[in-house]
């Protein structure tokens, strides 16, 4: 029996070892999987200030997402306008992946909370490392985790945001950022696909604003867009505008 034991937790240990060597070495670790983000530690100080809003006082109005959502910040007229009314919170974290999120509520963020309207949009930082089929079930994952904790939020499942060519330092846009763009975009299409399947009518609703971002030949204006990544103030002027509709009826 002390032999069997031993083994068991030799058995463990090992695999244990094994999955921090994986995450160390940047191995692909699933879009499911709860993971902490290492990041000299700022992840975890707005993880810390999450909680904080948490327990600060009533949340009737919570946006969950990565820094698309944390970027609000950059719009507080808007903010203030559209949703200033119905007490709300942010729980955006810049670079944030599914694994990320499922990590976050996991640790917390939501327990206790009991918003009216959960609006959640979160994948784009996965779409070059991951399938659709992956990311679309994460998604589903964390919309199943909000309903476990949050029973009573009603949640609004918006399509990932379209992206464009990004070069970071500046330079000129090069073929490989059209194509790594392209590929993203593919994903992005299909999981948006994916998740429309969760609009029940009631208590989940889908709801893709992507076409409000682009032209009329698919591109991005940098005044929408200037990274052609996260919206500028007249990006989320967009979004407020698009999803206002919507919103407006979950929040009845």
């Amino acid at each position: 029996m002390k032999k069997t034991i031993y083994l068991r937790l030799l058995l463990a240990a090992l695999l244990t070892v094994g999955q921090v060597g994986a995450h160390a070495a940047g191995a692909k670790v699933s879009a499911l999987e709860a993971v902490e983000k290492q990041d000299n530690g700022v992840f975890l100080k707005k993880h810390e200030a999450i909680l904080a809003r948490g327990k600060s006082g009533p949340i009737g109005l919570l946006f969950l997402g990565d820094s698309i959502t944390e970027r609000w910040r950059i719009a507080p007229h808007i903010w203030d306008k559209y949703y200033g009314a119905y007490q709300p919170a942010n729980f955006g974290i810049g670079g944030d992946r599914t694994q990320h999120v499922i990590w976050r509520i996991e640790h917390g963020e939501l327990d206790g909370l009991s918003p009216k309207v959960t609006v959640l949009m979160l994948g784009t930082n996965n779409s070059l490392d991951y399938t659709a089929e992956e990311i679309a079930a994460a998604d589903r994952k964390i919309v199943g985790m909000i309903r476990a904790r949050m029973p009573d939020s009603k949640i609004l499942v918006l399509g990932i945001f379209p992206r464009g060519p990004r070069e970071r330092d500046g330079s000129p846009v090069t073929e490989a950022s059209v194509a790594e763009a392209a590929k993203r975009m593919q994903t992005i299409d299909a999981v948006n696909r994916d998740l429309a399947g969760l609009d029940d009518g009631k208590t989940i609703r889908f709801l893709n604003i992507n076409s409000v971002f682009v032209d009329q030949d698919g591109r991005i204006p940098a005044a929408i867009m200037p990274d052609q990544l996260h919206p500028g103030p007249a990006g989320y002027q967009l979004w407020a505008d698009a999803m206002q509709p919507v919103l407006e009826g979950m929040l009845k």
